[in-house]
């Protein structure tokens, strides 16, 4: 029979792979009938499973078409490849002439010479590629859409048995790190300052699926709807909660955190994998598994954030699907004291704590912009995260000393320790109070400057803090995030609701919107492009947008539509060259002119800027500035490019410094430029939300920065103790150093001159 004649559909397959699993005989007995169904239900000539082992060891575990001699012998570290590239990136591939691919590496006791196409899927749970599952064909084959979500939707089946550990022992589904004896001092990045001392209470939320293949589809969808309904009624309670009363910052986060819940991108791709044959919990964990695996290749760390949420999102809807077990999470009996250990939390978990009893949070995973920090700050909650093994190293009912101030945890003090620990508590109510009195305050040098502190978003439930975090504005606002968190690109409409609020919540304070940064490392789950070599420096932002222009021009019709009567801020991300300025700039006048023959209203003024991110720019400034209304410096691409050094190399982390001479030299000439020309300039990037850094480019002239709302306190505090014409003065002198980088010296010079970093 021809192989093609032999599929079945994706329902049909995961009955099959179901009955083999629930089966008779050994777990590999079983796996090896699992890729022979597999294999004839597709119509492929060789499907394999590959199990990742210790030493990031992909090992050829069963297969049915190429050498039975080769199971266990073939291995491939991660990143080696096809196979290895497919579980590196954690992303599906498929070619159809895989041996003319330049990852492709031949194993000759495999005996796939023959085999030219091939089509893998990562095999992920929790986030976490076990291994990979590989079909190969020997035409030239082209795999479809399709036959890539079937495949997938089997893996997340095939993790389940991986991760039971009959395969391989338990100890190898984890990270070496972390299991050791705990050590007394654990580092820990500070996400919300203070200090708390209690017992450890461990927060293991899991959910056990027993069940992942569906009977009836149609029951599945209502169990789903009537769960989200559940869902809904316990995030509206927490919003009555009265410790929120009369915070509409902070009750503005758990609303729109309440419509993330509502996102119909969201609950459409769950819809779609209960359709493929999944029950509702196994159609919420593998929606899940494919955002987080997407979402953490982005090297923007604030979008690898956003993925908490979703987590958080996708524990409560799965805890009303299976009903709270004993180790779900909050419950009613913390101890008086207690420090909650997590991996990561999102912010409706962290309100369903007793707050009384909560003396501080550890996190091993999070970020200090991820909204259950944000509510710890509402809730003046000390919380440290990126405490890396922290959860394998400490036990229930741990006595415990969080120092946030510092970043350090303290398993199991001792006398001394913990009595030296209650005498630095003075020092810090102290400093909160100082913090606190300059809320209000606007950032103004003490010789009389003002400097615009504004905060970097990307979601609705940013935006209240733009007023808790005492800021002038929304200095970028990514409109990217909801591209990624969808099945299909936004239509206007929604684009256009989504774009409303922010300008609602915004009230009178400006919003700046950076038109769509996709591609290179930013995924789109349905958009499927030939991966890059070097993401950052590849097809991306504007781009995709100049050689698809429908994608820009629906996002600036939204944008126009959204701010009628309104000032519209926006500017074009990775702009290498004035030609691309004014092709974008076509685009925005084409969209206006429609409006205007559609007879809407229009914004009451435009504002056109760019963001100088690639250094070419910089030698075409005098004719870019002619041509735009402002200029906006992203320092975190603009640097790498600048250097030659991936940011997310750890080799090359502390190699180069932003407070380097020629770092410096370069922001001088585009400062001098700008105003020479009289066009604002502004920086938003991490530089920014380093005090010390923040000086120093206060120093070269920049009077409006960006930054994470965290360091909005901090940065407004040094730029008050600071008396500028001296530092304007001293700037001039670094940038003719041969030095490495010119930070000690300015570290110096705040101390010699009372400026608070």
């Amino acid at each position: 029979m021809d192989k093609a004649t032999a599929r079945v559909s994706p329902r049909q397959l995961l009955a099959l792979v179901r009955d083999v699993m629930a089966g008779a005989g050994t777990a590999q007995e079983r796996l090896d009938q699992i890729v022979t169904v597999i294999a004839r239900s597709i119509g492929s000539d060789v499907c394999s499973v590959y199990v990742r082992r210790a030493g990031d060891l992909l090992e050829l575990f069963a297969t049915e078409g190429l050498k039975k001699t080769a199971v266990h012998l073939t291995r491939l570290r991660v990143g080696e490849g096809l196979v290895g590239v497919i579980a590196a990136r954690a992303r599906p591939l498929k070619l159809s002439d895989a041996q003319h691919h330049p990852s492709f590496v031949f194993r000759p006791e495999t005996g796939e010479e023959k085999f030219h196409s091939l089509m893998g899927v990562p095999i992920l749970r929790g986030g976490r590629v076990l291994g990979v599952l590989v079909v190969q064909n020997r035409t030239l084959r082209r795999y479809v859409g399709e036959e890539i979500e079937t495949m997938q939707t089997v893996a997340m089946v095939l993790a389940e048995m991986v991760a039971g550990g009959e395969l391989i022992g338990g100890q190898e589904l984890f990270p070496a790190d972390g299991i050791a004896k705990a050590p007394l001092q654990i580092p820990a990045a500070r996400f919300h300052a203070g200090m708390g001392m209690g017992v450890a209470v461990l927060n293991r939320p899991h959910a056990q699926i027993s069940q992942l293949v569906a009977e009836d589809a149609e029951e599945e969808h209502s169990r789903v709807r009537s769960a989200v309904t559940e869902m809904h009624g316990v995030l509206d309670a927490l919003l009555d909660d009265e410790t929120l009363a009369g915070d509409d910052e902070h009750r503005g986060i758990l609303e729109s955190y309440r419509m993330i819940s509502e996102d119909a991108g969201w609950l459409a791709r769950i819809g779609e994998a209960i359709d493929s044959g999944l029950t509702a919990e196994a159609a919420v964990m593998k929606v899940q598994n494919d955002i987080r695996a997407r979402f953490s290749r982005v090297s923007d760390r604030y979008l690898r954030e956003r993925v908490h949420d979703m987590d958080d999102l996708a524990d409560r809807l799965l805890k009303h699907l299976i009903g709270p077990s004993a180790d779900s999470g909050a419950d009613d009996g913390l101890p008086d004291d207690a420090i909650i250990f997590a991996r990561n939390m999102g912010p409706a978990q962290l309100l369903e704590f007793d707050r009384t009893r909560l003396r501080a949070i550890v996190l091993e995973e999070g970020s200090p912009t991820a909204h259950a920090a944000i509510i710890a700050r509402a809730l003046d909650i000390p919380m440290v995260g990126q405490a890396k093994g922290v959860m394998g190293r400490v036990e229930e009912g741990d006595p415990v000393i969080v120092d946030a101030d510092h970043g350090n945890v303290l398993l199991r003090p001792g006398e001394n320790v913990t009595q030296s620990f209650l005498d630095s508590i003075d020092d810090r109510n102290r400093q909160k109070a100082q913090y606190a009195a300059l809320r209000s305050l606007p950032a103004v040098t003490s010789d009389g400057t003002k400097i615009s502190i504004n905060i970097n978003a990307g979601l609705r439930i940013d935006m209240p803090q733009v007023e808790a975090a005492g800021a002038d504005g929304v200095g970028l606002y990514r409109t990217e995030i909801p591209f990624m968190a969808r099945s299909d690109f936004p239509d206007v409409a929604s684009q256009e609701k989504l774009y409303l609020d922010v300008v609602r919540q915004a009230g009178e304070k400006p919003v700046v919107f950076r038109t769509v940064d996709i591609g290179g490392d930013k995924i789109l789950p349905y958009w499927q492009e030939s991966p890059s070599a070097n993401p950052a420096m590849g097809w991306r932002a504007i781009r995709i947008c100049l050689d698809h222009p429908a994608i820009l021009r629906h996002q600036l019709r939204a944008l126009i539509r959204s701010a009628k009567g309104c000032e519209l801020r926006l500017m074009f991300p990775m702009i290498a060259e004035v030609a691309e300025f004014d092709a974008s700039r076509r685009l925005l006048d084409m969209e206006l002119e429609r409006a205007r023959k559609e007879r809407r209203k229009l914004p009451s003024k435009v504002f056109v800027g760019a963001m100088l991110e690639v250094p070419s720019l910089v030698f075409q400034l005098p004719t870019l500035l002619k041509r735009l209304d402002f200029l906006s410096i992203g320092s975190n691409d603009l640097f790498q490019f600048l250097f030659a050094s991936d940011r997310d190399d750890a080799r090359l982390a502390e190699r180069y410094d932003p407070l380097s001479p020629s770092t410096l030299s370069i922001l001088r000439t585009i400062v001098s430029q700008c105003d020479a020309a009289s066009v604002p300039v502004s920086l938003c990037g991490e530089m920014a939300g380093n005090p010390i850094d923040a000086m120093a480019l206060v120093g070269l002239g920049l009077r409006s920065l960006s930054m994470n709302p965290s360091s909005v306190g901090p940065v407004k505090a040094m730029i008050r103790s600071l008396d500028l014409g001296p530092l304007r003065n001293y700037m001039k002198s670094l940038v003719q150093l041969p030095d490495h980088s010119v930070r000690e010296k300015l570290r110096e010079y705040a101390r010699d001159h009372g400026v608070m970093i």
